[in-house]
C-alpha cells in the first residue's frame, strides 16, 4: 500500500473517531450522569460529566470590563482549538463568551501545520481568513499532528530569510505562517503548545519552536510540560477527556484564564 493511500486511511479513520465520540458524547448527555467511579475511569464518563450543558460557554457570563472586550483575535489550530474533547466550544469560544472578543475560529481535528493538502494550517490561512478581516493578534496551535502523520520537520531558515520557505515540512510552514501574518496584518503572534502525554518528536518541535522565537520574536504560550497545568488536571480530573484534548471544563476552568492572562500581556506589551 503506497504512503498516501496509508496517510489517506489514517486520515478517514481519524475523522470517523472523532463523529463516534462525538455522537456518544450527544447521546450521553442525553441519558443523564454516570456515578463518580465511572467519571473518573473512563472516556465517556469524563466526557460526560466534564460537558454539562452547565459548563458551555452560552451559560458563561460576560465580563464587560474584561481588557480583551472587542479585540480581534484570529486562531489557527486543529482539534484543541476546534474543542474535539468538548462538543467544539474550546477555550476561544469561552473568550469570546465572557471576555468580548470577536474571534475567527478557524480548526479542523487532525490536521497538520506542514503539507499542500486544502486542510492543512498554511492552505486554510492563505483561503479561509480574509486578508481584508483586520486584527489585533493572531494565535496559532503548535500541531501534535504533524509527527503521528510522519511530516518532515524541516530546519530553521536563516536569520535573514523572510520568504521561501519549505511549506511541506513544520518549521517551514511555522516561518510561512508567521511571515504570512506579519505581512498582511503586523500584529502579534502567538504560538500554543498542546498538553499530551509524552512524546520525544513533539519535545523537539516544542524546542525548534523556541529557536524559531528568537528569529522572529513571537510569543509562546507553553502547555506542553507546564507544571501548574498539569497539576490542574490531577486536582480536576474531569478537565480532560484524554492526554491532550480537554473537557468544557477544562476550558473554562484551566485554559481560558492563561489564554486571557496571557493575550492581555501581549496586546498590553505591543502598545506600549
Amino acid at each position: 500500500m503506497s504512503k498516501q493511500r496509508i496517510t489517506s486511511t489514517l486520515e478517514m479513520q481519524e475523522a470517523d473517531e472523532m463523529s463516534i465520540r462525538k455522537q456518544l458524547l450527544q447521546a450521553a448527555i442525553k441519558v443523564g450522569t454516570v456515578n463518580k467511579q465511572l467519571q473518573r475511569e473512563t472516556m465517556v464518563g469524563r466526557l460526560i460529566a466534564g460537558n454539562l450543558p452547565s459548563y458551555a460557554p452560552s451559560h458563561q457570563t460576560l465580563n464587560p470590563k474584561s481588557p480583551l472586550m472587542g479585540r480581534r483575535i484570529a486562531f489557527l489550530g486543529s482539534s484543541i482549538t476546534a474543542g474535539a474533547g468538548a462538543l467544539e466550544d474550546s477555550f476561544v469560544d469561552y473568550l469570546v463568551a465572557t471576555d468580548g472578543v470577536i474571534a475567527i475560529k478557524e480548526a479542523v481535528s487532525g490536521t497538520t501545520l506542514a503539507g499542500n493538502a486544502p486542510d492543512s494550517y498554511v492552505q486554510r490561512l492563505y483561503h479561509r481568513i480574509p486578508v481584508t478581516q483586520p486584527f489585533d493578534a493572531f494565535v496559532c496551535q503548535l500541531s501534535t499532528n504533524d509527527g503521528r502523520h510522519d511530516k518532515a520537520m524541516g530546519q530553521v531558515t536563516g536569520a535573514q530569510q523572510r520568504h521561501g520557505f519549505d511549506e511541506t515540512t513544520t518549521l517551514g510552514a511555522i516561518e510561512t505562517i508567521v511571515a504570512y501574518v506579519q505581512q498582511h496584518w503586523a500584529v502579534p503572534v502567538v504560538f500554543f503548545t498542546c498538553v499530551r502525554k509524552y512524546d520525544a518528536n513533539y519535545g523537539k518541535l516544542v524546542q525548534q519552536l523556541k529557536v524559531l522565537q528568537k528569529k522572529w520574536h513571537f510569543t509562546i504560550i507553553d502547555l506542553w510540560q507546564d507544571p501548574v497545568v498539569k497539576a490542574e488536571n490531577r486536582a480536576q480530573p474531569l478537565a480532560m477527556v484524554d492526554d491532550a484534548h480537554p473537557t468544557r471544563l477544562g476550558y473554562r476552568n484551566i485554559w481560558t484564564p492563561i489564554f486571557r492572562q496571557q493575550l492581555t500581556e501581549v496586546l498590553r506589551q505591543s502598545e506600549a
